[in-house]
C-alpha cells in the first residue's frame, strides 16, 4: 500500500510499504478514505519528540471502512462494512485509566511503555503514527490502518455526514473541546485562546457553544486571525501588539477569565530577543520546549483564573512563572485529549449544526501529495490552515 512516511528530520516521503494485518484477536483493518496532516504531526518532523524511525506510517487523524476484524472484536460493536473515524489514542477500555474515562493514560495499549516511564515518569498510551515513544504504531496517512482494540476506539457513523464533517472527531475537535471544558466556563467569562490553528479554532468555537461571553484568538498569521474573526472571535496579533496589554485593555485591567495554550512546544513570540532566547536554548538542547505561549497565558490570566493546555510538550522548559501560578491562584490544567469520552457527544452537536468542523479545511489533496502537503502546512504557505488527504 502507498503510505505517508517519516524519512528524517524536515523530511516525509510518500513510498510503497507493506499492507497492515491482523496481529491480535481484537485488532480490525480500515481502508481509509479520509485521513489529515495535523500541527502535532510537525513536532515530530521536527525533530522535537524523539525515537521516530525511517520508513514510520505517519499520522493520526482518520477514517474508513472496516474491512477485516480479528475473531476477538465484539460483533455487536464493529463489523466489517461499518464507517468508522478512529481515535489517536489507543485504549483498551478495561484498565483503571479507562474506567475514569482518561484513555491517553490507558496502562495496557502502549507495548514501549518503559520508554515512555522514563520519559514521563509514567507510561502513556498508545498513539497512532506518533514515535515509538508511543508504541511505534503506524499511521492513517495510508491506505490501510490496524486498529487495536477496534471494539473500544472506533466510533460508527451511521448517518449521512460527510468525511469532512465527521473527520476530526479523531482528535482535534474532542482536543480543542477539551480544552475549553477544563476551563469549566461560566456565562461572564472571557477566554483567550493562543493559537489559531486548527485546534485553536476548534478550543474557540467549543468555548463559545459552552457559553463564554467573549472569545479573544492570538496569532501572527492574518488568515488565521481573519478566519477566527469570521466565526464570531475577537482578533489580536502577537507581531504588531503587546499581548498581555491588549487583554487588560479588553479586560477592564483584569485578565482573561480563562486561557488556553493551543500551540504548544514550537511556540514563536513577538519580541525578537525573547524568541531568540529560546530558539539557541532549543537548538543547544538546553531545553526542548519554546514555552511562549504557556508562560504568556500564565501571566496574562487573571487571579484566580484557569489556565488550560492542550498544545503538546515533549520534555523540558525553561523560564516556567511558577512563582504566578502559584501565588495568584492560578489553576493548571491539561493533558492528550481522551477523545473517546467526546465523539459521540461531539457528534451530536455536529449533527445539531452547533460545530462545523468544515470551516477550518483549506486543503484537499491526494495521499501521493502529503510531501506537498507538509511543506505547503509547515511554512504557512496558500493561507493553509488545514489538509485533508485523500488515499
Amino acid at each position: 500500500m502507498r503510505a505517508n512516511t517519516w524519512a528524517g528530520r524536515n523530511k516525509v516521503k510518500v513510498r510503497d510499504v507493506p499492507d497492515p494485518k491482523i496481529l491480535n484477536m481484537r485488532d480490525a483493518i480500515v481502508r481509509i478514505t479520509s485521513t489529515a496532516i495535523c500541527g502535532s504531526d510537525l513536532h515530530l518532523v521536527d525533530g522535537y519528540v524523539p525515537t521516530m524511525q525511517d520508513g514510520d506510517v505517519m499520522g493520526h487523524e482518520f477514517m474508513g471502512e472496516v474491512i477485516e476484524v480479528g475473531p476477538g472484536v465484539d460483533p455487536d460493536r464493529l463489523r466489517i462494512g461499518d464507517r468508522v473515524v478512529v481515535p489517536f489514542p489507543i485504549a483498551c477500555g478495561a484498565c483503571g485509566a479507562c474506567a475514569a474515562e482518561l484513555y491517553s493514560c490507558c496502562e495496557n495499549s502502549n507495548p514501549n511503555a518503559g520508554i515512555a516511564e522514563k520519559m514521563f515518569g509514567h507510561p502513556v498510551a498508545g498513539l497512532f503514527g506518533y514515535s515509538h515513544l508511543t508504541g511505534g504504531f503506524a499511521g492513517g496517512q495510508a491506505q490501510y490502518a490496524r486498529v487495536p482494540f477496534a471494539d473500544v476506539g472506533p466510533l460508527k457513523i451511521e448517518s449521512e455526514l460527510t468525511d469532512e464533517q465527521v473527520l476530526f472527531l479523531s482528535d482535534i475537535l474532542p482536543t480543542g473541546y477539551m480544552g475549553a471544558e477544563m476551563c469549566d466556563i461560566q456565562p461572564s467569562d472571557v477566554v483567550t485562546v493562543w493559537g489559531a490553528g486548527p485546534v485553536g479554532q476548534f478550543a474557540m468555537d467549543s468555548a463559545r457553544v459552552l457559553g463564554a461571553a467573549k472569545v479573544i484568538a492570538i496569532d501572527k498569521e492574518p488568515y488565521r486571525l481573519q478566519m477566527a474573526e469570521r466565526a464570531g472571535h475577537t482578533p489580536v496579533n502577537f507581531d504588531e501588539v503587546d499581548v498581555r496589554s491588549v487583554l487588560l485593555e479588553l479586560t477592564g485591567g483584569r485578565g482573561p477569565d480563562k486561557c488556553i495554550d493551543a500551540v504548544g512546544l514550537e511556540a514563536t513570540h513577538g519580541s525578537a530577543h525573547i524568541a531568540a532566547y529560546d530558539r539557541v536554548k532549543q537548538a543547544l538542547r538546553s531545553e526542548t520546549e519554546r514555552p511562549h505561549a504557556l508562560r504568556q497565558a500564565i501571566l496574562s490570566c487573571r487571579s484566580g483564573g484557569v489556565v488550560s493546555v492542550i498544545g503538546v510538550y515533549g520534555g523540558l522548559l525553561d523560564k516556567f512563572p511558577a512563582g504566578a501560578w502559584m501565588n495568584r491562584s492560578l489553576t493548571l490544567r491539561t493533558g492528550q485529549c481522551h477523545v473517546q469520552r467526546y465523539m459521540k457527544p461531539l457528534l451530536q452537536r455536529i449533527e445539531r449544526e452547533e460545530i462545523d468542523p468544515t470551516r477550518i479545511i483549506t486543503h484537499t489533496l491526494a495521499l501521493d501529495e502529503a510531501e506537498r502537503g507538509f511543506e505547503i502546512f509547515k511554512n504557512k504557505q496558500d493561507n493553509c490552515e488545514k489538509i485533508v488527504l485523500k488515499p
